[in-house]
């Protein structure tokens, strides 16, 4: 089966149109579970996976026969990379104009607080002095995130001082495939947290602060942060490795 995949992708690679539509057809799975990582964020889905399939051809055509790595493995950063490319060069995620201009007062806001007290404002203390709600708050301070966060978010871990990527934390050691697999699915894994479990994470991994520095954002101990980190990174190990 292996060899069979060699001889496609070597056909595909030489202008063979029937092997590049095989190949294509035969990982239809792998291409949609990425795109689906970017629906509701104002793209037609379907023009994404036209996207994502053009970052799968340009993978299959530098694509080495000889490497010990499978093609899906290979192909998953250009359809990521490819959609991502899209995204910038037509703009980040639509943002409402209201959304930006409370953003704008956010960050206003931010600025003038640290200048006079020397510290960040909280969330409460935001939504108090803007009479917002979190949600709206976080909404905004969200609009102008990168889209590849989840990919590139890395913070300082306090025992090692060495960088690491929140995927790195919660690795369950698996094989590549499956570390691929966990790719995917971390971004929807956040998005079942709670309001507070999420800002702590965005805070230490988004934001690199440490547990201090969250303890003081959030107006809570830092053995609370602690205990909350640690219980949200073992809930994702325990999902990732069923």
């Amino acid at each position: 089966m292996y060899e069979n995949d060699m001889k496609i992708i070597e056909q595909a690679q030489e202008g063979s149109k029937e092997a590049m539509t095989k190949l294509i057809e035969d990982n239809n799975g792998l291409i949609w579970s990425i795109v689906r990582r970017f629906s509701g964020r104002g793209y037609e889905i379907e023009d994404l996976y036209q996207i994502g399939s053009i970052g799968f051809i340009k993978a299959i055509q530098r694509f080495d026969t000889s490497f010990e790595v499978r093609l899906s493995t290979y192909a998953v950063p250009y359809i990521l990379g490819e959609i991502k490319r899209h995204i910038r060069d037509d703009g980040p995620i639509k943002v409402s104009r209201s959304i930006k201009e409370l953003n704008v007062k956010i960050l206003e806001l931010q600025k003038q607080y640290f200048n006079k007290y020397g510290k960040e404002i909280t969330l409460e203390e935001i939504s108090k002095e803007l009479k917002i709600s979190k949600e709206d708050i976080t909404m905004a301070l969200d609009s102008t995130r990168p889209v590849d966060s989840i990919e590139s978010a890395k913070y300082t871990d306090n025992k090692t001082d060495k960088t690491i990527s929140i995927l790195e934390q919660i690795s369950t050691g698996k094989d590549e495939q499956t570390e691929i697999t966990n790719r995917l699915t971390i971004k929807n894994l956040i998005g079942e947290l709670n309001d507070r479990e999420k800002e702590i994470i965005m805070l230490r991994y988004y934001k690199q602060k440490t547990q201090m520095q969250v303890s003081k954002i959030l107006g809570i101990t830092q053995v609370q942060v602690s205990r909350i980190e640690r219980k949200v990174l073992d809930n994702m190990r325990r999902k990732l490795s069923v």
